[in-house]
């Protein structure tokens, strides 16, 4: 019995003794793998998912992957989601603030929230866009031809506001007879490839720059009124804190700015050529690595 007691308290002892140094481990193995994979850290773009925004989150991931050696992760989410991501801090960035005028409700509301970085790129166009052959040069022609166009304008994202605009349009220029068809970047111009092929009259609604202009002879509706303003320009807009906390990162977003060109190059690739936006975006990035090289210059 005395025998039987001594090798069970020898063995609770090793029993305690095990547990000890696992819980040891345990608590100091996290942190050597945490100093082992602890990198710059991570990025997070927001983005929402038209052509444009999706060519410029993928090349700003790509560069700052290769240059900086960040992880970047990027979101695709609606409009009014994009704004508010960013004011609450979960989102470190974003690049496609279309101002000052559509988008400035939006900004207006998180004003106080975020740090505007200012353009990223100039001379963006919005409005009504009809295929060329379309025998019309204004939206004040419309309500002549409303059948012909099947009584519709095509649209995006219900949020964007280029949609707001276009239903400020309808008052403005009393089009009673239009609707206006939410969808998305992809619905319109997918109703407008088909209505191209088949010489049928559609209008849209567009901007610029956009790859469908590349691909199609189109041209805009001329807007006496300026419901759609003056030309606009793309900017980037980032959390607070995020020049405390990732000062490259600030820099190289501050430093960011292309061309409607550069832009347009990326959406040929990824939407004419069938390359990934990835890899649209790494090959952008490699074939204009002195352009990068400025974004990244402090």
């Amino acid at each position: 019995m005395y025998k039987i007691k001594i090798n069970a308290t020898l063995f609770l002892l090793s029993i305690f003794t095990v547990i000890f140094l696992l819980s040891v481990s345990a608590c100091s193995q996290p942190e050597a793998v945490a100093e082992e994979e602890d990198g710059p850290g991570l990025v997070k773009i927001v983005y929402v998912d038209w052509v444009s925004e999706i060519a410029s989150a993928h090349v700003i991931q790509a560069a700052i992957e290769d240059r900086l050696n960040y992880e970047c992760e990027l979101l695709s989410v609606t409009a009014i989601s994009m704004w508010e991501s960013v004011a609450a801090g979960d989102q470190d960035a974003m690049l496609g603030a279309w101002l000052p005028s559509l988008q400035q409700e939006y900004l207006g509301q998180v004003e106080n929230q975020v740090v505007n970085l200012g353009p990223n790129l100039v001379g963006v166009e919005m409005g009504l866009v009809v295929p060329a052959y379309v025998e019309i040069d204004s939206i004040t022609e419309l309500n002549m031809h409303a059948g012909e166009f099947d009584n519709r304008i095509i649209g995006i994202d219900p949020e964007a506001g280029l949609m707001a605009n276009t239903l400020r349009a309808l008052e403005v220029y009393e089009l009673d007879d239009f609707e206006l068809i939410s969808g998305s970047d992809l619905t319109m111009t997918s109703a407008l490839e088909i209505a191209y092929e088949e010489e049928r009259w559609i209008v849209v609604t567009g901007w610029t720059p956009h790859w469908k202009f590349a691909r199609w002879d189109l041209k805009y509706l001329h807007d006496p009124e300026k419901v759609y303003g003056e030309s606009e320009y793309i900017g980037t807009i980032v959390r607070q804190g995020l020049q405390e906390d990732m000062p490259e990162v600030y820099a190289f977003l501050d430093n960011f700015y292309w061309t409607a060109a550069d832009m347009e190059q990326v959406m040929f690739w990824f939407i004419e050529d069938g390359m990934t936006p990835a890899a649209a975006a790494a090959r952008w990035v490699e074939e204009n690595s002195d352009l990068v090289d400025q974004w990244v210059a402090e």
